[in-house]
Order: structure tokens, then C-alpha cells, then sequence
């Protein structure tokens, strides 16, 4: 869309198989950042080249929750320390017009987190907002005018986002420590250059930190770790960490 003006509506229009794709992910149970992950990584493919979210408004529910799982798989083996190929047979069938080869994703891990990291952070702040879809309903229908949001110019910049919001929490096995550097190296290695810096307990004499934070470049890479899951695990070096969404103390009051 470079060179080009779009309003909100324009592109809500232009991406509205993935909308359909993301409300039938949710009809049928899904959750919702499992769901977003879902619709940015087949939206990713599209770009590929590699169509298959085109064919979700005709399947049947059992044949979406197929192409749901079989999604996660991929999500999953973005996650995993060691490649892993993922069974795909049904989005590889979908994509008639296109040839996916499930190894690429076990093998190309960078390429493929940053692509669907680009979409959640992108176009899809408006695919998956139900605000502005549910306008675009009831303009649609004729039951309201444009709405200014609507009409709004899409920008397609970056938007700025706290780094409370892009954090994470981890925490260590005791008697397991590990370094800073292994934590950066061990995520820029898989996805390349997303952690902005790693910051760890400050202990004391010859204690080892037990608890640290990750700080991403952007909130869409710890929906990608986290994929709908309150608390995941991964090993760096044959050694344990738990990573959770970062949430920040309460400022303290004062009476």
C-alpha cells in the first residue's frame, strides 16, 4: 500500500477475508490472540504468494478448527529451541495457487516472526479491533453515515508503544543461572534482531539472579511467545525459563 492514501474503511475492506477468517476462528472457540496469530500468519503466506486464508468463508467448522490447529503448530514451532517441522496437510492443500513447504517455517524462523510480527503490528491493529469492524457493519448496512474513524487516513507507521507493553517477566530455575547475553543471543539467533535489551535481578556477593525482564521492539513478538498462554517455558543451553507478559507494580500511594 506505499505511495497510496487509504482511509480505515478502504483497508478494512481490503482485508476483510482475514476479518472473516479471525470471526470464524473465534465462532468456533478460539482465543482471540491464539485467533490474531492465526489470521497475521496465513495473511503473512498471502503475501507469499501462498494463499489459503481466501478459502476459511467456505469451510465447514470442523475444516476451520483443522486450519486453526494446524496453525498453532506452526506458531508452536516458532517457539521451540530446536526446529521442528510442523504437520500442515490441510493449509498445504488449501494453497492451490502456491507452494508451502512445512519445513521453511522450522528452518526460517526470523523470516516468518517478523513478517506476522509486521502484520499484528500493522494492518492488523485494524483487522482485529471489533470497534471499528462493528461500525463498518452498521455503515454498511445503512444504519449510520461514514463515521470519522472510517474515514479517517490509515497510517501505516509504526505506532509508539510503552515498553511496559512490549515486556516480559522470566524467571530462572534455581541453581540454573544464566547469563544476559545467552537470553539476547538466544532470541536474535531464532528471530533476529527483536530484543531491545535484557535486564536482570540485581543480587548481591555470589547469588545468581532468579528473575528478569525481556523488553521487545515491538508487543507483537510477546504475543508470538506467549501465543494465548498465560505462562510459557523454553530452554537456553539445556536450562529452563518461564516467560510471562510483564505487568508493572502499582505506583505506591501515599496517604
Amino acid at each position: 500500500m506505499a505511495g497510496q492514501e487509504f482511509t480505515v474503511c478502504d483497508v478494512l475492506y481490503l482485508y476483510s477475508d482475514a476479518r472473516t477468517a479471525y470471526d470464524r476462528f473465534i465462532g468456533i472457540g478460539g482465543n482471540p490472540e491464539q485467533a490474531r496469530n492465526a489470521v497475521a500468519l496465513l495473511l503473512w503466506l498471502d503475501q507469499c504468494n501462498v494463499s489459503a486464508i481466501k478459502h476459511l468463508p467456505g469451510l465447514s467448522p470442523a475444516a476451520v478448527n483443522l486450519v486453526a490447529a494446524e496453525a498453532n503448530l506452526v506458531l508452536d514451532c516458532l517457539r521451540e529451541p530446536t526446529p521442528m517441522v510442523p504437520a500442515i496437510p490441510l493449509i498445504s492443500a488449501l494453497c492451490q495457487d502456491g507452494d508451502v513447504d512445512p519445513r521453511f517455517f522450522a528452518f526460517h524462523q526470523d523470516l516468518v516472526v517478523r513478517g506476522v510480527a509486521d502484520i499484528l503490528d500493522g494492518v492488523g491493529l485494524l483487522i482485529f479491533d471489533d470497534h471499528l469492524n462493528k461500525m463498518l457493519r452498521r455503515y454498511q448496512t445503512g444504519l449510520v453515515g461514514n463515521p470519522p474513524e472510517l474515514a479517517a487516513t490509515y497510517n501505516c507507521l509504526p505506532v509508539a508503544v510503552p515498553e511496559d507493553c512490549r515486556s516480559m517477566f522470566i524467571t530462572f530455575s534455581k541453581g540454573a543461572p544464566i547469563e544476559r547475553e545467552e537470553i539476547f543471543d538466544y532470541f536474535r539467533q531464532k528471530w533476529g534482531d527483536c530484543v531491545v535489551r535484557v535486564l536482570m535481578e540485581k543480587t548481591t556477593g555470589a547469588s545468581s539472579p532468579m528473575y528478569g525482564r525481556i523488553i521487545f521492539r515491538s508487543e507483537a513478538f510477546v504475543q508470538l511467545v506467549l501465543n494465548g498462554e498465560r505462562l510459557v517455558k523454553t530452554n537456553i543451553r539445556h536450562r529452563q525459563i518461564w516467560l510471562r507478559k510483564y505487568v508493572p507494580r502499582p505506583a505506591a500511594t501515599q496517604n
